[in-house]
């Protein structure tokens, strides 16, 4: 059995997590950390910290989906104790997520998926056989009003797929100069020059559009996810993934057969 650790059990991706951890028969949830959680959910005790839990008992794997501004440090300590690590939370940059891996223990594991949904990884690599068709390229993100960050975790890798892919053409559509005064944002957040419009508003769960143009035409690959279930079998996958990797790997692609 792989014991797993929730970071972030009480919330709604987390409380997912745990559902599908319990229901799965090749691993177990042994504790939840949360400090907004109760001192036990049932089946598991609950600890207000990663170091707290990791004292009082043995796990395999750190699952996190917290908030961008505690998931380093929960990452620092359970990357060092030779705990692996499988990462939902976005809103962290590359070259943290390089740091925390040389910080880890011999042969622990940090995977960081900006997305766990098929779907979307799907979508992210239609984008990138896309991207050296088509001089211009915009990406849309939609999500929940409660989202700690914008742009999407998702959005971000899709726009450095889409520039890598086409390297070294970059994007012929009008950029920040066109911008009025007073209206400075309107094309978006550019990431590595492709814009970036973030939408937040309830009804939303998670979707994503890139929108390519060329002469006379254009193409839009989209992905909707209308329920956080979808992101389960993807975050299952990376926990029976990481005991047989090691450092930094980024995206499900790589766990993907």
């Amino acid at each position: 059995m792989i014991k797993v650790a929730v970071a972030g059990c009480a919330g709604r991706m987390g409380s997912a997590v745990v559902d599908a951890v319990t229901a799965a028969d090749d691993m177990e949830v042994v504790c939840g950390i949360d400090p907004h959680g109760t001192e036990s959910e049932g089946a598991f005790p609950v600890f207000a910290s990663v170091a707290e839990a990791l004292d009082a008992v043995d796990a395999d794997v750190l699952v996190d989906f917290t908030q961008p501004s505690v998931v380093a440090g929960n990452l620092a300590v359970a990357l060092p104790a030779g705990v692996d690590c499988v990462v939902g939370t976005t809103g962290l940059s590359n070259e943290t997520l390089e740091q925390l891996a040389a910080d880890a223990a011999p042969g622990t594991c940090l995977f960081y998926a900006p997305n766990f949904t098929t779907g979307a990884v799907l979508m992210m690599e239609f984008a990138k056989a896309a991207a050296p068709y088509f001089p211009e390229a915009e990406v849309i993100e939609y999500h929940h009003c409660n989202k700690k960050d914008a742009p999407s975790g998702t959005a971000v890798r899709t726009a450095e797929i889409i520039a890598e892919a086409r390297a070294p053409r970059v994007s012929e559509a009008p950029g920040r100069e066109t911008e009025i005064a007073g209206a400075e944002g309107a094309r978006g957040a550019l990431i590595d020059g492709v814009p970036i419009h973030s939408v937040r508003s309830m009804g939303f769960v998670a979707s994503q559009e890139v929108i390519f143009g060329s002469l006379g035409q254009t193409l839009t690959i989209r992905h909707d996810s209308w329920d956080r279930t979808s992101y389960m079998p993807g975050v299952l996958l990376g926990i029976r993934s990481v005991g047989n990797r090691d450092g930094l790997i980024v995206g499900l692609e790589n766990f993907m057969n």
